[in-house]
């Protein structure tokens, strides 16, 4: 379902404000500087850490990791990185990023921009070359939508979600599923967050990590499943 590119709910997308913030940056200040590598140089890379405030990657957090960031540091603009390249909103050209015809013209069409990255990111991108996992995930969007439509109704686990996916106990994709685990999160939970739709809300540290997730008001506006007959009301408190 489209969205009015006025409608605030867009701002809950973190890889559409990471790419209007680096789209008004060539606007503002030129074309990017890139490495050999073609990687985006360091000042941008420092720039964005601060700028786009990403959960769970802000600049606190990268630079508590990392002394000085290089742009494979900050996996979020990486892969907004080769995102942009892939949908044409941006070229490299002569050592620098340069913003194109189509990405000036959906800096104001905040509703198809986001509308373009979420198809892309979703249906066509490639999330198995930022995993060591080679496995193929079992399902469809189809089936996953709907499901996390139900489930994430209220606050849901990973391995509930797996669970209800794929059998087994809970436990299970924790001790023993856990490659399972990561690539149904790298597939499907983290686009989720990324292009808006989830919210993923991280409880402990390290081994003690727990992720949880709950649908944003972005789902309601932009999605109609076949699951919503069956939805009941959230608990209120």
């Amino acid at each position: 379902m489209p969205v009015p590119g006025d409608n605030p709910v867009l701002k809950l997308s973190p890889l559409l404000r990471g790419a209007l913030l680096t789209l008004e940056y060539i606007e503002t200040n030129g074309p990017i500087g890139l490495t050999p590598s073609k990687a985006l140089k360091r000042y941008f890379v420092n720039w964005a850490a601060h700028a786009f405030a990403w959960p769970h990657y802000t600049a606190a957090d990268l630079y508590e990791m990392n002394k000085v960031l290089n742009e494979h540091e900050f996996v979020p603009l990486m892969v907004l990185h080769d995102m942009m390249i892939a949908t044409k909103l941006v070229r490299h050209l002569k050592g620098a990023m340069h913003i194109t015809t189509l990405g000036r013209a959906l800096c104001r069409k905040r509703g198809e921009l986001w509308a373009l990255l979420t198809n892309h990111f979703l249906c066509i991108f490639d999330h198995g070359k930022y995993t060591r996992s080679s496995n193929q995930l079992v399902g469809t969007w189809d089936i996953f939508l709907n499901v996390v439509n139900v489930e994430a109704q209220v606050m849901v686990s990973e391995e509930r979600l797996c669970s209800v996916l794929f059998g087994g106990e809970e436990a299970r994709f924790r001790r023993e599923e856990y490659q399972l685990a990561a690539d149904f999160y790298i597939h499907v939970l983290r686009p989720l967050c990324w292009v808006g739709l989830l919210d993923e809300h991280r409880t402990g540290k390290r081994i003690e990590r727990r992720e949880l997730y709950t649908k944003t008001p972005l789902w309601a506006a932009v999605l109609k499943l076949e699951t919503d007959r069956v939805l009941q009301p959230p608990t209120q408190h």
